[in-house]
C-alpha cells in the first residue's frame, strides 16, 4: 500500500513541474537566451576596444616618428584621425597637433589649439592646466604680458604641480616687455621656494642675477 501512495506523490509531484514548467518555462529559456546574448556582446566590445585601442596607438606613435623625421603636416593629418579615437587618444592627439602646429610655425593655430584644450572643462585638469602651459609658452612670442598672465597666473599656487614653470614663464615675459619688478617678483617665487627643481631654480637664479646687475642691485648674499 505505500508503494501506491509513493507512486501517486511522485505523479502529483511530476505534474506539479509539469504545470509550472509550462507556465514559466519560456521566462526561463528567454533569461538564459539573454545571458548568453549579453556575455557574447561584452565580450565582442571587449575584442573592438582592445583593438581600436591599438590601432589608434600605432596611429599615434606613427604620428610622432613622422614629427621627429620634421613631417609635421604628415604627422597632423595622422593626428586628425584620432578625434574619435577610444580612450585618451583624442585628448592626447590635440595636445601633440597642437606641438606639431608650432614646430612647423603655425604658431597662431597652436596656440588657438591649446586654448581649446584649456577651455574644455571635460578634459583632466592636469592636462588642461598643462595646455595653458604650453599656450603661455607661445604667448611669450605672440602677445604682450597681459596675454601670459591671462593663461599662466591661474597655474601659480603652491599646489599646482606645474606653479614653477608658470612662474619662469611670467618672469621671462615681464623682463621681455620691460617690467623688471614684476620679472623679480616671480623669479624671486621660484628661488625662493622649496622644492623648486634644480634647473628651473639655476635658470630663475640667472636671469636674477642679470636683472641685478642691470640694475645695480646687489646679489643676495653680497654686502659688499
Amino acid at each position: 500500500m505505500s508503494d501506491i501512495f509513493r507512486e501517486v506523490d511522485e505523479e502529483i509531484r511530476r505534474e506539479r513541474y509539469k504545470s509550472l514548467w509550462d507556465r514559466f518555462g519560456p521566462y526561463v529559456i528567454g533569461v538564459a537566451v539573454l545571458i548568453v546574448v549579453a556575455t557574447a556582446g561584452y565580450r565582442g566590445w571587449q575584442y573592438w576596444q582592445a583593438t581600436a585601442a591599438q590601432e589608434a596607438g600605432d596611429r599615434f606613435i606613427q604620428a610622432i616618428s613622422l614629427s621627429d623625421e620634421d613631417q609635421q603636416q604628415e604627422a597632423i593629418a595622422q593626428l586628425n584621425g584620432l578625434s574619435d579615437a577610444t580612450g585618451g587618444y583624442p585628448l592626447l592627439s590635440r595636445m601633440r597637433k597642437a606641438t606639431d602646429l608650432a614646430l612647423s610655425g603655425q604658431k597662431e593655430e597652436a596656440l588657438a589649439e591649446f586654448d581649446a584644450v584649456a577651455a574644455d572643462s571635460s578634459n583632466d585638469p592636469v592636462y588642461r592646466d598643462l595646455a595653458a602651459l604650453r599656450g603661455g609658452y607661445i604667448a611669450m612670442e605672440l602677445e604682450d604680458y597681459a596675454g601670459v598672465a591671462d593663461r599662466l597666473e591661474k597655474l601659480t599656487g603652491d599646489t599646482n604641480p606645474w606653479r614653477f614653470l608658470a612662474r619662469e614663464a611670467l618672469a621671462f615675459s615681464a623682463w621681455k616687455n620691460g617690467d623688471n619688478a614684476g620679472a623679480r617678483k616671480w623669479l624671486e617665487g621660484v628661488v625662493d621656494a622649496e622644492g623648486v627643481p634644480a634647473e628651473v631654480g639655476s635658470r630663475a637664479s640667472l636671469l636674477l642675477d642679470l636683472l641685478n646687475a642691470s640694475e645695480g642691485t646687489p646679489e643676495k648674499g653680497n654686502n659688499s
